[in-house]
């Protein structure tokens, strides 16, 4: 009998990589999102698509109710002081609302994408692992929420309420994404790409879709075949292979033919100008999708080590990364049409 799986956030980056894949695995999906199903019309006809709200608890446990696994990669990336409640009702609200519609017995199991930055204190990290606490400071409501409804959620499953482990992915990219590749060659052709944030390389982690997905797929296995060793934890899913930011940011200049950065703007200039934007932003009531790369979490990401040991997924889910960083960066950019890889014009 086929697995039933439930993806939330289906129509999102991680969402639509994952509901295809489920397809794939021969798994009858039920595909959940606030926005349009379009971004999956290549499997439409191949999965149920159903348009809900995290914050609907009555429509979770009508979601929950009949499938075998729900993962849950649904949430709001907002890094700015603005939109906390919002940001809050969703990410850690809507979370709530997807434990309690499993919290039953021989409930669904839950796998729930989480975030590297639920242990980031805006200080370096260099190769930590899950026995790292959680972040005790509060930088970003995003940061703030992902950390509580982890938390939540792993120390249900700990009480035997639910079955459930969170995966800890870090800066993920590939075809489809609209955030990080497409923002970088965004800002390099309109001449805004001019300065890297920090005078000091610091390393970073990357994790290419395709691995993350393998790790989701591996996780909902584990916790099906040996639920003693996975439920109730967590496990930092990267390429496992650390790089500069701004070395990432010149792999993808290089691999567009667009003009490197040769300049770095002190911290503390970055820094200032972040709180000035969200300042700015404040101002203006805030709306999501303002920051582009530009908040004061996102500078010190910038300028610090961030990079984690993926020893515990590989010893426990079997986790291999198979796509390196370069090679993911050279198969997302083929991804792109012919018009977004041609050369940047130069003025006349």
């Amino acid at each position: 009998m086929a697995t039933r799986s439930l993806v939330t956030g289906a129509c999102g980056f991680v969402g639509r990589h994952l509901t295809r894949r489920l397809v794939e695995r021969g798994d009858t999906v039920i595909a959940t999102d606030i926005g349009s199903p379009d971004p999956l019309s290549d499997v439409a006809t191949r999965i149920t698509f159903v348009k809900a709200d995290l914050r609907d608890a009555d429509a979770m446990k009508k979601l929950c109710a009949d499938v075998d696994v729900v993962f849950h990669c649904a949430s709001v990336v907002h890094t700015n002081a603005t939109m906390e409640s919002l940001v809050w009702d969703i990410n850690y609200g809507g979370a709530m609302n997807i434990n309690k519609a499993c919290t039953r017995e021989g409930g669904p199991r839950i796998v729930y994408v989480s975030s590297a930055s639920a242990v980031y204190e805006g200080k370096d990290v260099e190769n930590g692992d899950e026995s790292m606490p959680y972040s005790s400071i509060s930088q970003a409501s995003y940061a703030d929420s992902k950390i509580a409804a982890e938390k939540a959620t792993l120390e249900a499953a700990k009480r035997g309420e639910i079955r459930a482990c969170s995966l800890r992915p870090h800066v993920i990219f590939g075809p489809e994404d609209q955030r990080l590749m497409p923002n970088i060659v965004l800002r390099a052709r309109q001449g805004r790409l001019i300065f890297s944030v920090g005078r000091t390389p610091k390393l970073s982690d990357f994790t290419y879709i395709d691995n993350l997905i393998d790790a989701l797929l591996l996780a909902d296995e584990a916790l099906a075949k040996k639920p003693d060793e996975v439920n109730g934890e967590a496990f930092f899913i990267t390429n496992g292979e650390p790089m500069g930011f701004w070395d990432f940011v010149g792999d993808v200049l290089a691999e567009m033919k667009l003009p490197p950065i040769r300049a770095a703007m002190p911290y503390h200039i970055a820094y200032a100008a972040a709180a000035v934007a969200e300042g700015i932003d404040a101002l203006r009531g805030g709306k999501l999708g303002t920051a582009n790369g530009l908040s004061r979490f996102a500078v010190k990401y910038m300028c610090t080590h961030h990079y984690f040991s993926i020893e515990k997924a590989r010893r426990v889910l079997g986790y291999e990364p198979k796509v390196s960083v370069r090679e993911g960066i050279t198969r997302t950019i083929a991804t792109w049409p012919a018009e977004e890889k041609a050369p940047a014009r130069k003025s006349a």
